[in-house]
């Protein structure tokens, strides 16, 4: 396939802020029938992104981590901090504390390929499309997109 991703990404999606209330975005997610939406600041620069896997993780809870007691001491087997960043998520009422500050991001002028290759490395089911220049969110491309795209070829 020979297109660019800003050929065939949807272009100004719908956007969050990270004060933005959780069950506002679970609306907008159901709404819009999308699986993700781009978290962007008072620029419209991407700051993370929050998707049906931040949300559903959010149901699941939080097991406590391991540990083990030695002489009345409790010795963690895994990071605590890690454990309290959990904890935090799970609990979340803002669009901030759910979601995904890595983001995996690709430019407009990249080819959909590319974009498809990223998607299955990363494991991933969007990719915000930034501007090169500004870091501002001009679109997105989910597997969707790229399958629509590939039903117009044949």
């Amino acid at each position: 396939m020979t297109k660019t991703v800003a050929e065939i990404m949807t272009a100004d999606p719908v956007v969050v802020k990270k004060d933005t209330p959780l069950a506002e975005a679970i609306q907008l997610l159901v709404d819009r029938k999308v699986s993700g939406l781009p978290v962007v600041d008072q620029e419209m620069k991407l700051v993370g992104i929050i998707s049906e896997g931040d949300l559903t993780w959010q149901e699941t809870g939080v097991d406590t981590p391991p540990y083990i007691m030695l002489l009345d001491s409790v010795i963690y087997l895994q990071n605590p901090a890690k454990h309290d960043k959990e904890i935090h998520k799970a609990l979340g009422q803002t669009v901030g504390e759910v979601m995904s500050d890595k983001v995996v991001t690709i430019a407009p002028n990249k080819m959909v390929r590319e974009a498809a290759h990223l998607m299955h490395e990363k494991k991933v089911g969007r990719l915000p499309v930034l501007a090169s220049d500004s870091n501002k969110v001009l679109g997105i491309i989910t597997q969707g997109d790229i399958i629509r795209a590939m039903a117009q070829v044949s």
